[in-house]
């Protein structure tokens, strides 16, 4: 396989963990407003998408600098697009479905 194949799918790959990572991230903070335990929930997600993550990069890096620097741009790449994804969708509803409520003013001292 050439340099440019290898790269390109190492960029991929990149993605695939950043969505992976992101959409977890997504997927936890929506289930942890309404779990019973979410400090459980909190720090298992992390310990998994984390894991998961630095084991990925570790594999397509491969000891090579410039595979592990196209799979760190897949995965930017990856993170945009789940903010995208998810600002758009505000937590499943359509935007403005449920306004979120101001504060009211404290006129505490």
């Amino acid at each position: 396989m050439n340099e440019v194949t290898t790269w390109i799918l190492a960029g991929l790959a990149g993605a695939t963990l950043g969505g992976f990572f992101f959409g977890g991230l997504w997927w936890t903070v929506r289930r942890g407003v309404s779990s019973r335990r979410p400090a459980l929930l909190f720090l298992g997600s992390f310990l998994v998408r984390t894991g998961a993550t630095v084991g990925g990069f570790y594999l397509i890096a491969d000891g090579r600098w410039q595979r592990l620097l196209w799979a760190l741009l897949g995965f930017v790449v990856a993170r945009e697009i789940v903010k995208a994804l998810t600002r758009s969708r505000r937590a499943g509803s359509p935007p403005d479905a449920h306004p979120i409520p101001e504060r009211e003013a404290s006129h505490a001292p």
